[in-house]
């Protein structure tokens, strides 16, 4: 049954019913001065330096937990036999699929050309980014000795070591870095218009510097346009394939493993389902706080939010799925190890760690996602992307612990228990993540406004010879 929607609420489009993209009574000069003036200005909040202060102060865990970790080695984790692997692999998972929402906003939706995504895209890619970087230093520091971690890269050296290609490991290291790469560019390329908007407004001469040598000489050029336009659409069409490929090649580190709940052809899917599940829902526990404390309900508006609240619906349906379709081959495949791996998995030991994982990735967002009522609801929405993301974290926590504590040697079962430094590294983990994105909506734009300004109604093109609108930078 359709919900009703307010009457008379001017955010609402009476054609369609839809809540609109930006609110109405903006202008060029507007949406330039509400973004640039949250880089240009002199005051900084003092809720920024306090966040900065704790976000800095959980950060400090990683340094703690990481010298320690150098010093002792990674005897100090609960790794043990038969759980070999643990909360590394499972924070190294789970941060990059944090990290895919960036991409799949900026890339696929520019190429489907959907206009929602230009207000939430610039932060989406940011997240990206600073999740990337949480996610790159686990593998590194979970193979033992990190300052030989050059030797994953296939350089010419004398001692004949090349990289194993046959490991997953392995390419692991070329997804992620290819990914990383692309996202980086692509960010950068995004806000060159913008830079240019901020050297000419800025007052200060270390700024204007600063942001000049960022804008690479912009000057808003019909040349400089076509060419900007022609390289965002080509790293598109470069990025698209890396929102499958990379956790594509992150399922394929359980997926090839002769390894019963991990050895299945549905990981793929499954896995890149549950990243952009947990991605959108990570864009959400960002946005919805920065649009409040910054005023920026008229820019990212309920559309948005209800947007992804229906893209999760639609990837946690197949994440769903998944589920299900893990439960019946343990029964349809008529081995008694897989069988036994799934029974183990939800009435073992550790059993309640897989009913939280449906509970907070099934059972509340699919049965809520449907209202839209609750899909506009933003308390609602803040608090649901919280508990999405903790239940993909549980999700890995199921997929690397309950398939290997119990292994076909029941002489050899063991348990898992995660110690101080771990929770230490994952909490820090948190932190640096934090303090990264506070410096990015501080010195940089985190709404593009090239973008914005051209969804404007100015900026249509309407027919009537001489008569036609115009359009012109209404500069202060």
């Amino acid at each position: 049954m359709a919900t009703k929607v307010p009457i008379n609420d001017p955010m609402i489009d009476p054609r369609t019913g839809e809540y609109a993209v930006i609110a109405p009574g903006h202008n060029f000069k507007s949406v330039t001065q509400k973004i640039a003036s949250i880089v240009l200005t002199s005051n900084t909040p003092l809720g920024w330096f306090f966040g900065l202060l704790v976000a800095g102060g959980v950060a400090t865990l990683v340094v703690i937990s990481v010298t320690w970790l150098f010093l002792k080695g990674v005897g100090i984790w609960g790794v043990t036999m038969p759980g070999a692997w643990g909360f590394a692999i499972i924070n190294f998972v789970w941060w990059i699929g944090i990290g895919h929402a960036g991409t799949l906003i900026s890339a696929i939706l520019l190429l489907f050309k959907q206009t929602w995504r230009n207000s939430i895209n610039r932060f989406a890619e940011a997240m990206t980014i600073f999740a990337v970087v949480c996610a790159g230093m686990f593998p590194l520091i979970h193979v033992g000795r990190p300052w030989l971690g050059y030797w994953l890269f296939p350089y010419p050296n004398t001692m004949n070591v090349w990289p194993q290609w046959r490991s997953p490991l392995a390419w692991d290291v070329f997804a992620v870095s290819t990914y990383a790469t692309i996202s980086v560019v692509f960010w950068y390329i995004g806000m060159i218009p913008d830079f240019g908007t901020l050297r000419d407004r800025a007052t200060l001469p270390l700024a204007r510097y600063f942001y000049g040598i960022l804008s690479m000489g912009w000057r808003g050029s019909t040349r400089h346009w076509i060419r900007y336009e022609t390289a965002s659409l080509l790293l598109a069409g470069l990025s698209t394939p890396l929102v499958l490929s990379v956790h594509t090649v992150i399922s394929f580190d359980f997926a090839v493993a002769a390894l019963a709940g991990w050895h299945t052809t549905i990981f793929p899917p499954y896995f890149v389902a549950g990243a952009v599940y947990s991605g959108f829902a990570m864009v959400l526990t960002l946005a919805i706080p920065i649009r409040k404390w910054y005023h920026m309900e008229d820019l990212v508006t309920l559309r948005h939010l209800d947007n992804m609240a229906k893209v999760m619906l639609a990837t946690g349906s197949i994440v769903g799925y998944g589920y299900g379709m893990e439960v019946f081959m343990s029964w349809y495949s008529a081995s008694h190890w897989e069988f036994f791996m799934m029974w183990n998995r939800m009435f073992g030991p550790m059993g309640w760690a897989y009913w939280m994982l449906i509970l907070t990735n099934i059972a509340i967002p699919l049965t809520t996602l449907w209202s839209r009522k609750l899909r506009v609801n933003v308390g609602f929405l803040f608090v649901l992307s919280f508990i999405i993301n903790i239940g993909m974290w549980f999700e890995r926590f199921v997929i690397v612990v309950t398939s290997l504590y119990r292994d076909y040697l029941p002489s050899s079962w063991g348990t898992y228990r995660a110690t101080k430094w771990d929770y230490m590294l994952f909490i820090g983990t948190w932190g640096l993540f934090t303090v990264l994105f506070l410096f990015f909506v501080r010195f940089l734009p985190m709404i593009p406004m090239s973008e914005i300004r051209m969804m404007l109604p100015q900026t249509k093109i309407t027919r009537g010879g001489k008569n036609a609108e115009t359009v012109s930078e209404e500069m202060s």
